[in-house]
C-alpha cells in the first residue's frame, strides 16, 4: 500500500488516498470498510462528518489553498 496521499481541493473537500486511518477525538478509530481513498468535509454542512457529503457545493464553500513552505517548527523548551 503507498502512503498517505491528501489533497486540498479548492472549493471542496480534503481528499485522503493510500494507507491511513481515521480517529475520533478520543481515539477510536472509524470503520472505513476497506476503503483507500475518502474525502473529508471542510465547508462545515455535511450531514456525514467528518466525511464530505458534496454539501460545499450546495452552499457555494470558497477557499483556494495553493501548496507552501512552512517555517520550521519552533525549538521545544527544554525542561
Amino acid at each position: 500500500m503507498m502512503a498517505a496521499k491528501v489533497t486540498i481541493s479548492n472549493n471542496g473537500s480534503i481528499r485522503i488516498e493510500g494507507d491511513f486511518t481515521v480517529h475520533d477525538a478520543e481515539g477510536r478509530q472509524f470503520g472505513l470498510g476497506g476503503r483507500t481513498a475518502i474525502s473529508l468535509c471542510r465547508c462545515g454542512h455535511s450531514e456525514n462528518k467528518p466525511f464530505c457529503d458534496g454539501s460545499h457545493k450546495r452552499t457555494g464553500f470558497e477557499s483556494a489553498c495553493a501548496a507552501r513552505d512552512l517555517p520550521p517548527p519552533a525549538p521545544k523548551p527544554q525542561l
